[in-house]
């Protein structure tokens, strides 16, 4: 790895860390607030399909204070107040996070994302949505905010299995993901794409070769990670229950979050490195581990084996 590459990478975490990217670029500790807007998702609301993919359930991966019926000026309200206290945050992203929050006529997404950036200490936006779901219309306002603002556009891909991706009930390909990459490149965006590794049939080195995939990709400049993981309420936790889905062992899933790390370049910083759910709707896996504690699972594999983000990556 070239000295100008490992410039990105904290010395200690041994990865380009989200938290380290923000705070080099804005000079300050800054913080995302989540916000639910209301959205839907295509794959619920008929016009792709219905259910949703078969591991979603939004309870599992959102706070409990944000909701739908509570105006967003309240809940952006809460959230800064909440990371003013826990982190001594200064600065604000606005997250809205679930279901397809470009999904929407412009004229309802260009309120929604002006109100939150109206309010005092917000820097920027981040719009997590579906990569089938970006419109023209939707792409030209982010590109109109971004001028003054710091967006993050988060685009799910999931898996760069075509044919795992029709499994999941996921409704788009890799073709809609990379298209959708393409698009919105070269206009000012922080490109996020969501990747999940634990999908049956999913082989370790199949999965690491999708840090290859967003290596050569334009705009890409970060990524979250999460192991897959069954809560009720979801298809999935039903494959569970019937001996249909098999979890990965922590042990497993660390190795190769690891392994992925280590081809990923490092001027992509990482957001997340595990997905979350509360305990009373947790199914399957249960590593008994807190959040801080599998993220630094994690980081510690990378540690003893003497390795960084980026060891493994070729220019």
């Amino acid at each position: 790895m070239s000295s100008l590459s490992s410039q990105h990478i904290h010395p200690d975490l041994r990865i380009n860390s989200y938290g380290h990217y923000l705070r080099n670029r804005f000079g300050c500790r800054v913080s995302k607030v989540n916000v639910d807007a209301g959205f839907t998702c295509p794959n619920r609301d008929g016009s792709k399909g219905t259910g949703g993919c078969i591991y979603c359930n939004n309870v599992s991966f959102s706070p409990r204070d944000t909701l739908a019926e509570i105006p967003l000026e309240e809940q952006v309200t809460a959230g800064m107040a909440y990371h003013r206290q826990r982190l001594t945050s200064e600065k604000f992203i606005v997250y809205f996070q679930k279901y397809t929050n470009t999904y929407a006529s412009v004229e309802h997404l260009a309120d929604l994302y002006q109100r939150a950036l109206a309010l005092p200490d917000v820097l920027g936006i981040s719009v997590g949505t579906r990569p089938d779901c970006l419109t023209d219309e939707a792409l030209e306002l982010l590109t109109r905010i971004a001028r003054d603002h710091y967006v993050c556009l988060e685009l799910g891909l999931q898996s760069a299995d075509d044919a795992i991706l029709e499994r999941i009930n996921r409704g788009h390909s890799l073709e809609d993901f990379t298209r959708a990459v393409e698009r919105a490149s070269g206009r000012g965006l922080d490109i996020c794409a969501h990747l999940i590794y634990g999908f049956s049939g999913e082989q370790p080195d199949e999965f690491i070769k999708s840090a290859d995939l967003l290596n050569s990709l334009p705009g890409i400049r970060s990524v979250k990670l999460h192991q897959l993981h069954a809560v009720e309420g979801t298809e999935l936790a039903a494959m569970y229950r019937r001996g249909e889905f098999t979890p990965l062992t922590l042990e497993q899933y660390v190795a190769t979050a690891a392994d992925f790390l280590e081809r990923l370049a490092p001027r992509i910083s990482i957001q997340r490195l595990y997905g979350s759910s509360p305990l009373e709707i947790r199914v399957a896996p249960q590593w008994g581990l807190k959040n801080n504690q599998l993220w630094y699972a994690v980081l510690n594999e990378l540690k003893c084996r003497g390795s960084r983000q980026g060891a493994r990556y070729k220019e």
